[in-house]
């Protein structure tokens, strides 16, 4: 509001957080009035459920525009203009609890439910205080239940395989609701019950995965499922999911939308193969072969070691260690990686070698780590300082095929008269 340092400033113009002049000054249920800004920030960004001034627990957060204070203000802007004040604008009036029920009830009305959806996406956008009231009056379960059971979810007159430039930022009803419920950003409370209270969401928000022909929408619909998933408390509960849904998961990968929707993916996928039926199912929907196409074009650190860390988890299965033999690059950039990403990365490269070297080691296998250098990388491992654990599984691998490769010339003649038999 300009620069006012060497004017007084009636003191309850003055925000009790911030000590700054008021904009917009709203007033909670204990009396005390803040700077809707500052108040917003201690509430939902700091996460506190009191008043900072008398320290009592709000029981119903609800910040009433306090109009007489804010015309106080600003006429006392308009009598001080040659000290550098200016007069703060008139604030929008906050939507209502009562107009936003009215907005998600619309949502039964096909001719208003599209006019409906949009009014609430500028709403989740706009501010916090927005968020939590949509909440206090059941936006999820509204949101929740129109994507289960509205039509767009499942069908639609266009596709991707026939979508064009002018097509791709179709978007559905169904695609503005899930856009919506991820900005809402559900507490574990809630995303727990999207679990709890509808056993098929995710296959309808695999169908929505399927059908969207919009970029935003598929990486909106990513970025809840993986949000879901990382709220269970016990990740070997994860369902046993259909292979539908890790095709929809590889095409996203394979269609490189963004690096923002290719690490939602990555740590989706991450946390649903923790079990062992998922592992297989993603190893036969062609995963892997999408996994080493981004390992090798990938220099992001953080992308290469989640890359790694789900194909160590692929490879804990026959069905991931075959698709990684498969491919003509595949044992050869996991070996590349030890010791040029991370510590992270190259234990997870070692792991990979390592089941590979023991479940899957046939004689062909064995030649080829040779003759690719992944058993020169291994003597590397001994020689550097690196975990331990690593070098456990270095040795053992060396140790599991000692007879092929001891004579090999690609290991350092220092390491001969140490080498593991």
């Amino acid at each position: 509001m300009g620069d006012h340092e060497n004017i007084e400033v009636p003191p309850f113009f003055v925000c009790p957080i911030s000590l700054g002049i008021m904009k917009d000054p709203v007033t909670l249920s204990t009396g005390i009035t803040y700077d809707r800004e500052s108040i917003e920030k201690w509430l939902y960004v700091k996460k506190n459920n009191t008043c900072p001034v008398t320290k009592q627990v709000l029981l119903d957060v609800e910040l009433t525009p306090n109009h007489t204070v804010r015309r106080l203000i600003q006429s006392w802007c308009t009598l001080n203009p040659s000290s550098g004040v200016e007069r703060a604008p008139t604030p929008r009036v906050p939507i209502t609890k009562s107009e936003i029920l009215k907005l998600l009830k619309d949502l039964k009305h096909p001719n208003l439910k599209m006019k409906s959806l949009k009014k609430l996406k500028v709403l989740v956008l706009e501010n916090e205080t927005n968020k939590r009231s949509m909440e206090a009056v059941g936006a999820i379960d509204y949101l929740n239940n129109y994507v289960l059971n509205d039509q767009d979810a499942t069908s639609s007159s266009l596709t991707r395989e026939d979508s064009d430039v002018d097509t791709l930022d179709f978007v559905t009803p169904v695609d503005e609701a899930i856009t919506i419920l991820y900005h809402m950003q559900l507490s574990k409370t809630e995303l727990q019950g999207l679990f709890a209270k509808n056993c098929d969401f995710v296959e309808t928000l695999t169908r929505v995965m399927k059908r969207a022909i919009n970029y935003e929408t598929r990486t909106y619909t990513v970025m809840l499922l993986k949000s879901m998933f990382e709220a269970q408390e016990n990740v070997l509960i994860a369902p046993s999911l259909k292979h539908e849904f890790f095709i929809e998961l590889v095409k996203i990968l394979n269609d490189q939308i963004s690096q923002k929707a290719t690490k939602a993916t990555l740590k989706l996928l991450i946390n649903v193969c923790v079990s062992g039926r998922n592992r297989i199912r993603a190893a036969e929907a062609a995963l892997v072969p999408a996994l080493i196409d981004i390992l090798l074009d990938s220099s992001d650190k953080r992308l290469s070691e989640m890359v790694l860390l789900a194909l160590d988890q692929l490879c804990q299965c026959a069905e991931g260690r075959s698709e990684l033999l498969k491919h003509g690059a595949g044992l050869a950039i996991v070996s590349k990686k030890i010791f040029r990403v991370s510590a992270v990365a190259s234990d997870r490269a070692v792991r990979i070698v390592h089941s590979v070297a023991k479940f899957s080691g046939n004689a062909s296998v064995v030649t080829e780590m040779l003759q690719i250098g992944v058993v020169g990388k291994l003597c590397l491992v001994l020689q550097v300082d690196c975990g331990s654990k690593m070098k456990e599984k270095a040795i053992e691998i060396l140790k599991m095929h000692a007879r092929v490769w001891s004579n090999s010339s690609c290991i350092p003649h220092t390491l001969i008269s140490s080498y593991p038999s």
